[in-house]
């Protein structure tokens, strides 16, 4: 079995969504003057690769607690969807797929956009999915959808139609993958642990694809 890492690491000074603060690591201790080293972690829900749950964006819906850890892992694809920059993910696009996606409990939208994480082309610029295409994903049975960039909505929009669409059917959203060529198009096992935390809308997840070809 391959062990395929789909996270970003995190660190100081790395992406962030606008508005939302960066982590950060205070000391505690040192082996030097403590005999031992502890530091204390400042990060916000949605720091580097993370998973979105409902109560992210639907009032009075479910947070991380409604679900199983058997939510966060089944069978996974990654469709290459690397020549659509700056465009809208259409149903025709996604329509190729269909027996690929219907086979699968995870769903990752491979654009590329990782290659600019750390710089300001991350922001701005990455394929969206259509409200028609995610309205019409969710006719499916997945436990989730992914993707390689910082929000599956515009970097423009208000009122997140995508997070809702998606969301509103309990699909979960995965943001700010990496998603290596080694991994499209063929079946993996999908593995996106979030940390327990007590009514969470989001959580850093440690995202795996696990191959066993």
């Amino acid at each position: 079995m391959r062990f395929v890492d789909l996270s970003h690491t995190i660190e100081a000074a790395m992406p962030s969504y606008p508005g939302s603060p960066g982590p950060l690591f205070q000391p505690l201790a040192s082996i030097g003057e403590d005999g031992f080293a502890e530091q204390r972690l400042i990060l916000s829900s949605h720091t580097g690769t993370h998973v979105d749950l409902p109560s992210h964006i639907l009032p009075a819906s479910s947070s991380l607690d409604a679900f199983g850890i058997e939510r966060f892992a089944g069978k996974g694809v990654a469709l290459d969807l690397r020549g659509l920059a700056g465009g809208l993910i259409t149903v025709e696009a996604l329509r190729f797929f269909e027996d690929l996606i219907n086979e699968s409990d995870y769903l990752l939208l491979c654009s590329g956009w990782s290659q600019y994480w750390g710089s300001v082309d991350y922001y701005a610029g990455y394929p969206v999915l259509s409200s028609e295409a995610a309205r019409w994903l969710t006719g499916f049975h997945l436990k989730g959808l992914g993707v390689d960039m910082i929000s599956v909505d515009a970097p423009d929009s208000v009122h997140f139609p995508v997070h809702r669409l998606l969301l509103q059917k309990e699909v979960l959203i995965i943001e700010n993958l990496l998603c290596p060529p080694l991994i499209l198009h063929s079946p993996f096992i999908f593995c996106g642990f979030p940390l327990k935390i007590a009514g969470a809308e989001a959580s850093p997840i440690r995202a795996v694809a696990l191959i066993t070809g």
